[in-house]
């Protein structure tokens, strides 16, 4: 049997000796491909909160990530998850169909925390393109909603089931799509991780 780590562990490792210090550690940037289905969730968020999602095409941006930025995300990260209650979408709902929303009553499962994430760090000034809906495959096998955030330094992920931020690898899931950076009602794969990180904009949040 191999001795070596497996490469989420690693990456778990490297972030978490990074946000003990109190640094931004780095990523790396997931590969995303072509178009593919919208989630019923946010299809029929969008219809009952049009506002939030009738917005025009932007070009993708990143998070200028440094000292000032990584605290914010890591205070908005922490605040969500203790301020909802984790409640299962059926008890929630009374229905199997995936319901997204804000926490109107507090209450929620990973697509509310992630969902009142986005909307918090777009409050405070990130980038929409920057803050991206994302469906992965979690360690059990199961569907789960968590929010990427596209920075310079990486994607980085905000997990309603840990207070930790990981790069997207360090996780151990298995990602499946996420939100396109220039239009959050189109959706892509997630195909794998970039060599390269593509030239783009960054922008600096006050």
């Amino acid at each position: 049997m191999s001795k070596l780590l497996p490469l989420f562990l690693l990456a778990f490792l490297a972030a978490g000796a990074a946000q003990a210090a109190g640094a931004p550690p780095a990523s790396s940037f997931a590969l995303v491909g072509g178009e593919t289905s919208i989630p019923y969730g946010w299809i029929d968020f969008c219809q009952r909160q049009p506002q939030e999602c009738a917005q025009a095409a932007l070009p993708a941006r990143d998070v200028a990530l440094n000292a000032a930025t990584w605290k914010a995300l890591n205070r908005i990260n922490a605040q969500v998850n203790a301020a909802i209650e984790p409640i299962s979408n059926y008890d929630h709902w009374g229905t199997m169909l995936d319901h997204w929303d804000y926490p109107t009553d507090g209450k929620g499962d990973c697509k509310i925390y992630a969902l009142y994430k986005r909307k918090l760090l777009i409050e405070r000034g990130f980038p929409r393109q920057a803050l991206l809906m994302t469906i992965v495959r979690d360690l059990h096998g199961e569907g789960h909603a968590i929010l990427t955030v596209r920075t310079d330094r990486g994607d980085f992920i905000l997990d309603n089931l840990t207070d930790a931020i990981r790069p997207w690898t360090a996780t151990g899931y298995r990602f499946l799509k996420r939100q396109s950076q220039q239009d959050p009602n189109v959706w892509v794969s997630v195909v794998g991780a970039a060599p390269v990180m593509a030239a783009r904009g960054v922008a600096r949040v006050n």
